[in-house]
């Protein structure tokens, strides 16, 4: 931190201020009284900048130890405004100044009575006399500490899993909880707002800035006590760490001390922003959600993309594009009605049919209109899956603009994909890798691998599977109830005991769980499967119906029992055995 230079008359002291070259002793026509100091408001001792010698960071005492302002533990320290970080974190925030009825000292007070100190002593004698009032307990002198023996967030309770464990967990539930949770719901309708006051300038917040000079702290200290608690709520619901929880705490009181309304709801873009702070956003977005304090702001990923996607077309395709990424986007109310897609879905049909629509911009169309059945047959590729994919986001195009009076007629109509594309054989895996997967000293890889490999689970029902889903040797995934293969069976049993001792605490119920989902509820992406696998997991699922149909010789019922697909979707693989253009080189491996 830089400061003023020395002073230049006596060149003993710091000067006085930034811009001045002397201290308050050798001000012209002084020596002049030095102001409080605007940290702790001492009237002695005063250094430089407004600051007295142990709050300026270079001050001689800033180093040094001392009592705690509130509650006399010994060892605050400056970083904490000379206060432990309980009182300075939790009474300070929480309950108002005023004068204990016990020791008769102006510091926070309980609502129940007594400052933090007095009803620490209530509680010490509480244990040989436990109807002790608190004027009784503090009768003859008190107990001193040292400063964070009793702070609250190392004490986060843990999910106990035993049934023993949650008996008793039921028997110490007091009705306090529950009003507890009445006072924080009754305290954000009083102290948040649902409106905002709109500003002048729209400016950028500056993190690195908050970083260097300190954020503001929140303008309305109940605001921030109760989304606090909400914070430590669902810290112990989740099984947060003593860290995540303090730094979640932190995110909020940033997010409070630099809203421009006090109370409003709190945009998701500045909830972005922690980031920069090494503060997990994902957190305190689910804190504010839980408060009604989140407004979504973000403009969704495929909304940034399209635009730049489609930027090198004529400006009539653009338009005309654009129209058609509203209503899968959004949907459509007006006829023909249209319910909104899958941003997947929207993505994959504009990457489909793309390569044709720039190669009738490279020919000189510059509108969709123009496009005849010449041009959708003569840019469709030759045969198997990019024909079939190219056409089929051409028509998902087409039949929009068509709806909209944006094209005179749809020029995929009747165009048709031979059935033997339609029926192609699905691709075989590399055996050698799949193995290594299945003996990989990673029991969470092998675990995935056994799954897929022995029973062609779907990749998003891996994901979805629940801690509750495997059971007697069985594995339940939706209707279906399908006995584990005793190589299965142990490498889940091995995972579980990783996972039992990796993440002991977090309440996510899914089977799969990795460090950034175990502190919330979300389960597992398809992307993760594939990254933790090292393989396509569908191709693995692929592989392992194409094997069982080729071993059941073309058996549909079975494949279907079995594997839980329909008929046609059976019928995909059972189609190919027995033709000569579909040689299964992993048949009976």
């Amino acid at each position: 931190m830089s400061g003023p230079g020395g002073c230049q008359v006596c060149g003993l002291k710091p000067a006085a201020m930034l811009g001045v070259g002397f201290c308050f002793d050798c001000w012209p026509g002084g020596p002049v009284p030095a102001p409080p100091c605007r940290a702790c408001r001492s009237t002695t001792g005063y250094y430089t900048s407004g600051l007295c010698e142990r709050c300026h960071p270079r001050g001689p005492a800033s180093r040094q130890l001392d009592s705690c302002g509130d509650c006399l533990a010994w060892g605050a320290t400056r970083t904490t405004k000379w206060r432990c970080k309980t009182c300075a974190d939790h009474w300070r925030k929480r309950y108002p100044t005023a004068v204990c009825p016990s020791c008769h000292c102006i510091v926070p007070v309980h609502p129940d009575g007594g400052c933090r100190l007095c009803r620490r002593q209530r509680t010490l004698v509480m244990r040989d006399d436990p109807k002790a009032t608190l004027l009784e307990a503090n009768r003859y002198g008190q107990q001193l500490y040292f400063v964070d023996m009793f702070h609250g967030s190392r004490r986060i309770a843990r999910p106990v899993s035993t049934a023993a464990g949650d008996a008793a967990s039921r028997r110490t539930k007091t009705p306090a909880a529950a009003i507890r949770r009445d006072v924080v719901v009754a305290g954000l309708e009083r102290y948040s707002v649902r409106w905002a006051q709109e500003v002048l300038f729209d400016w950028p917040r500056d993190m690195a800035a908050g970083v260097r000079r300190g954020f503001p702290p929140p303008p309305d200290p109940a605001l921030a006590a109760i989304l606090e608690h909400l914070a430590d709520d669902r810290a112990r619901r989740y099984g947060w760490s003593r860290t995540l929880t303090e730094k979640t705490r932190r995110g909020l009181r940033i997010l409070l001390g630099m809203q421009d309304t006090p109370g409003a709801p709190v945009p998701a873009s500045d909830v972005a922003l922690l980031a920069v702070l090494k503060i997990s956003v994902p957190r305190v977005r689910e804190v504010l959600a839980d408060a009604g304090l989140l407004d979504d702001d973000l403009t969704p990923a495929i909304v940034r993309w399209f635009p730049g996607y489609i930027a090198d077309l004529p400006e009539a395709i653009r338009g005309e594009l654009t129209v058609w990424f509203e209503v899968m986007h959004n949907g459509s109310t007006v006829t023909p009605r249209r319910t909104p897609r899958a941003d997947t879905t929207t993505a994959n049909n504009l990457r489909w049919a793309l390569p044709a629509i720039r190669a009738w911009a490279a020919d000189g169309h510059q509108s969709l209109r123009e496009i005849t059945r010449d041009d959708i047959l003569a840019g469709l590729p030759a045969s198997g899956s990019p024909r079939s994919c190219m056409l089929q986001g051409l028509r998902s195009i087409f039949r929009i603009l068509k709806g909209r009076q944006l094209a005179f007629v749809n020029p995929t109509v009747r165009i048709h994909i031979p059935a033997g594309d339609r029926r192609q054989v699905p691709p075989t895996v590399d055996l050698t890798a799949l193995r290594a997967a299945l003996d990989s000293e990673d029991v969470t890889r092998a675990a995935l691998a056994a799954l897929l490999a022995y029973h062609a689970i779907r990749v998003h029902e891996v994901g979805a599977l629940h801690l509750t889903d495997v059971r007697d040797g069985r594995l339940h995934v939706g209707d279906q109830v399908i006995p584990l293969a005793d190589p299965v069976r142990l490498r889940l049993s091995a995972y579980l005991t990783y996972r039992a001792e990796q993440f002991p605490a977090t309440a996510n119920p899914h089977l799969f769980v990795h460090a950034r989902n175990v502190q919330g509820i979300r389960p597992v992406t398809p992307w993760w499967i594939r990254h933790k696998l090292g393989m396509s997991a569908q191709a693995v699922r692929q592989d392992r119906i194409l094997d069982e149909a080729h071993a059941s010789g073309g058996d549909v019922r079975l494949v279907c029992d079995l594997f839980g697909l329909s008929i046609a979707g059976a019928y995909r693989y059972t189609n190919t055995v027995g033709r000569p253009d579909a040689d299964y080189a992993n048949a009976g491996s």
